[in-house]
């Protein structure tokens, strides 16, 4: 893929971020790809440190696809119901490791499309492994990235693929991987879905959001 040449604009929201959070790191609890991958299934609708309060638990039951494989759905929906939606993640869970086992010999493949084609995992998934797991950089589109994205004007669109192509285009492709991460601790802490912390934003001069929240004049 081509990438478009990268405005001032793009350059100067990099720099910012880069500055905000000069290392980032994914906030799961993992030891390898298999865990990573387990962690970020179970992500979905959750907040990582719920995850992260289930999987120390989780992976001293079970370590393996293997494990997993065997394991009754049941017992696995037990061991994460806390994560919500608890039934679907532990069946993918489980399906995910039965495809691991039949077509990767139980090792977590390196590829997209490998990765997307195991039950459970979509392309936020994907891009997390293999990004985190393997330093293939790889754009990750949670609601954070997505929204704050939009707000840039860097994508006009909803959908996350076509979002995660947008961002390709125009965002160098090393630093794919970060800057998702950089976006997602941007979100978490300035640019929330609800009223949004614009008066003190550090991007607020490049970002062209029509709904800012105003400044309180005392």
């Amino acid at each position: 893929m081509a990438p478009k040449k990268i405005t001032e604009r793009t350059v100067a929201i990099l720099k910012i971020l880069d500055s905000l959070y000069p290392q980032v790191t994914p906030q799961l609890f993992y030891r390898n790809p298999f865990e990573l991958l387990v962690a970020t299934i179970l992500s979905a609708q959750c907040t990582d440190n719920q995850v992260n309060r289930v999987t120390p638990g989780l992976f001293k039951r079970m370590r393996t696809p293997h494990d997993f494989a065997k394991t009754p759905v049941a017992e696995i929906e037990g061991l994460v119901r806390s994560t919500g939606f608890y039934r679907n993640k532990a069946r993918n869970i489980k399906g995910c490791c039965e495809a691991l086992i039949e077509r990767h010999g139980g090792q977590v493949p390196r590829t997209l499309e490998e990765l997307v084609a195991l039950p459970g995992v979509g392309r936020k998934t994907a891009n997390v492994v293999l990004g985190a797991a393997f330093d293939t950089p790889g754009v990750v589109v949670d609601t954070h990235v997505g929204r704050i994205s939009g707000r840039l004007g860097l994508t006009k669109h909803k959908d996350p693929k076509k979002i995660e192509l947008d961002l390709m285009h125009i965002i160098p492709r090393p630093e794919w991987s970060d800057f998702s991460l950089r976006l997602i601790f941007f979100g978490r802490e300035t640019c929330s879905a609800r009223k949004p912390k614009c008066p003190i934003c550090p991007l607020d001069h490049l970002c062209p959001y029509p709904h800012k929240t105003p400044k309180i004049i005392s």
